[in-house]
């Protein structure tokens, strides 16, 4: 029988510290980005309007953050996590510059953690992949670990070497193009009336609407980033596990409550960092996904006078209103309806600093 198939990597194929250059890289389209709005209804201005965009300092609208970032994702699913289990969680994610329609994006990865669970049957690979441009710019970098099935369960298990990962991407740290400026940046563009000095440490935004998830959407969607794990698509090997059914990508929950969020963060206007996140309880066909944003922090940034940082806490929660949920987490685990918990930061207009000028 021929060997000639690639049926990816399984946990006891990992090495600590070696690098995979991923394979097929991609230059996105106008067609990406209209198909991505299509799918999530997303509505920041940023990413849909030229001369909004042209107003903060932009060429033209660069590609939605998330939607970079997923394609960038997706390149490394084949090498990393065709043989999930279910992928855990995302660290020290970094936007480092914005992409544009007609950029190509290449990712690598090297392996910095491994750890076998205690079944045997499986084990946790923890990756820092890096994502750069034709130019060989880097664009994006992350953090994530996955639970990798095991293919020769009498293989040793590698030494465990678990990574120590930062709680958040530090405010120095984040990235503003040079060019960015929001001093004619103009709220009836977005709809928002609140800015950077409205959001108080600790308030929660329980946003009002839902979107249910459906079979075809959540596939076309994992389709567009090239993301082949088999527990997306593959429904007669699903039926066979303990869900009994396909899940849907966690990406795609992210990228729902993204949009959901946008009553009530009308005037965030970019993704800077996500600073960690945990897909808490798997999601399925059908769900109907919720969100409520927490304020965890607002910061200024180093020499921008116009903008500042809000570091928020995004709760993706299934077949329940936000409102309903008064304890996200207890000591025994998560709520069983929360499928999100993402830290990251946006950027957000100051009000009234230079605007107009």
């Amino acid at each position: 029988m021929s060997q000639k198939i690639n049926v990816g990597r399984f946990f006891e194929d990992f090495t600590l510290n070696e690098v995979i250059q991923h394979a097929t890289p991609r230059t996105i389209t106008a067609g990406d980005c209209s198909l991505y709005i299509a799918l999530y209804g997303s509505r920041q201005p940023l990413f849909c309007s030229e001369p909004f965009a042209q107003s903060l300092g932009y060429k033209t609208t660069p590609v939605d953050d998330l939607l970079a970032f997923h394609i960038a994702f997706g390149k490394t699913v084949p090498d990393i996590s065709v043989n999930a289990v279910a992928n855990l969680g995302y660290a020290d994610v970094r936007f480092m510059q914005p992409v544009f329609v007609g950029d190509t994006l290449s990712t690598s990865s090297q392996v910095i953690g491994l750890r076998q669970n205690s079944s045997g049957k499986n084990g946790v690979v923890y990756v820092r992949s890096t994502a750069v441009n034709q130019r060989g710019e880097s664009v994006l970098s992350w953090v994530r670990w996955v639970m990798v099935h095991k293919s020769d369960l009498n293989r040793v298990a590698p030494m465990t070497s678990v990574p120590t990962l930062p709680s958040f991407v530090l405010a120095e740290n984040l990235s503003i193009p040079a060019y960015f400026s929001a001093k004619k940046f103009d709220a009836k563009i977005t709809g928002g009336q609140y800015f950077w000095e409205d959001y108080q440490v600790g308030e929660r935004i329980n946003h009002a609407a839902g979107m249910t998830i459906n079979p075809a959407e959540h596939s076309l969607a994992t389709r567009l980033y090239q993301n082949n794990a088999r527990l997306h698509f593959d429904d007669y090997l699903m039926r066979a596990s303990s869900f009994g059914q396909r899940l849907v990508y966690g990406g795609v929950v992210i990228s729902t409550c993204r949009a959901l969020s946008y009553e009530g963060l009308e005037n965030a206007l970019s993704i800077l960092s996500i600073n960690a996140g945990t897909h808490a309880n798997p999601s399925f066909a059908g769900d109907t996904i919720y969100n409520a944003t927490e304020v965890i922090d607002a910061w200024t940034l180093p020499n921008c006078t116009d903008i500042g940082a809000l570091r928020l806490r995004m709760l993706g929660i299934k077949n329940m209103s936000p409102e309903n949920i008064a304890e996200i987490k207890t000591e025994t685990g998560y709520h069983a309806n929360v499928v999100l918990d993402l830290d990251y930061t946006v950027a957000m207009p100051k009000r009234n600093i230079g605007r107009g000028k």
